[in-house]
């Protein structure tokens, strides 16, 4: 039988964990911008980026692995680039920082490119590459993390989950969304799993020595996405963000500097806008008919809706904004007890089980 969950009005989630950030000592305007964007993935489903992970937010603005108050700092040579050092800030702060820098430089220079560099846990990159979208502009980003995952031929972690997201604005339609990992599971879903005591997709994980298993009790690894394709494109995610912006992590990692295995991630967010490529007012129209055009393809299977990239998780966003948003009893014991400890309140009015 799954884990009863509660239903938290999503306002309701977003100012008590904004309240939670704000007791851990983050500024207002940071707390805020962390929990809208933990929000939006519980809204859009991605429970495995959202709420779910306030507690390890927390626990990394407590150790100190998180600052609390950041120095964000751009430089920049050209009109286009910048480089934003982020001075470990989480990494809603960095990014959603750096997506408005590329966006600010796309809508003077055509394409505006952020790498960001020494961030903490960048959460579902969908949020970032969205608020882009929502300004007309197509918004792209890549993230390389720590190294969590498989590589093929190697023992134990090599590469890390990096993720892509490209988000594409559609007039009249939800946005065209790609958010993906370049593992065949997340590892905060392999935690999901564990805690509903189902197993793993068979394929999606390994032990600590690399060996394949469905358990999600022994599962420490995710693997590849498409084995040599998932890892090369993490790779290749190292190369255009880490190692792009001076900061590598695979190489350092793996060395015997132990300052190798502090946590921090890296990224590189690009904002591009449509005018500079013809006619703006021709782009949106033809991204819908596009659209239009897959989604009115003959159906193998008639039960089966044919649906693009984000148009799914668009309407579990619409959902739950109506109804609440389903949080595990698990993880709403581990708010509950933040809570406490920070003397923070809880919201229990509005709570359905």
């Amino acid at each position: 039988m799954p884990a009863p969950k509660l239903l938290v009005p999503a306002d309701d989630l977003r100012s008590f964990t904004t309240a939670l950030f704000i007791a851990a000592g983050l500024g207002a305007e940071h707390a805020a911008v962390t929990a809208d964007v933990l929000t939006w993935a519980s809204l859009r489903g991605v429970d495995s980026h959202g709420a779910s992970r306030v507690p390890r937010y927390l626990e990394l603005l407590d150790s100190g692995e998180a600052n609390r108050a950041p120095s964000l700092s751009f430089t920049s040579t050209t009109a286009a680039v910048a480089v934003l050092d982020a001075d470990r800030a989480p990494g809603p702060v960095a990014l959603s920082a750096a997506a408005d820098e590329a966006v600010a430089r796309a809508r003077t220079s055509g394409a505006g490119i952020v790498g960001v560099r020494q961030t903490v846990h960048t959460g579902a990159i969908g949020y970032y590459t969205s608020t882009i979208a929502a300004r007309g502009l197509i918004g792209i980003a890549f993230v390389a993390g720590m190294p969590n995952m498989a590589y093929p031929g190697v023992k134990g972690a090599a590469v890390a989950t990096s993720p892509l997201s490209i988000a594409v604005p559609a007039p009249g339609h939800a946005p065209a969304l790609l958010d993906m990992a370049t593992a065949g599971i997340a590892l905060g879903k392999i935690a999901q799993f564990r805690n509903a005591g189902k197993e793993l997709p068979p394929g999606t994980a390994a032990t600590a020595d690399g060996v394949p298993t469905t358990d999600p009790n022994l599962a420490k690894l995710p693997l590849p996405l498409g084995g040599v394709k998932g890892a090369g494109m993490s790779l290749v995610f190292e190369l255009l963000t880490s190692v792009l912006v001076g900061a590598p992590i695979l190489s350092s990692f793996h060395s015997d500097d132990p300052q190798g295995r502090v946590h921090r991630q890296n990224a590189l967010i690009l904002a591009l806008d449509p005018a500079a490529f013809g006619s703006s007012s021709d782009f949106g129209p033809a991204v819908g008919a596009t659209l239009d055009t897959l989604k009115s393809l003959a159906r193998a299977d008639e039960d089966t809706e044919i649906r693009y990239p984000g148009e799914n998780s668009a309407a579990v966003a619409e959902s739950r904004a109506a109804k609440g948003i389903p949080v595990a009893a698990k993880v709403w014991s581990e708010l509950q007890v933040a809570a406490e400890k920070l003397g923070v309140p809880q919201p229990t009015g509005s709570l359905k089980p």
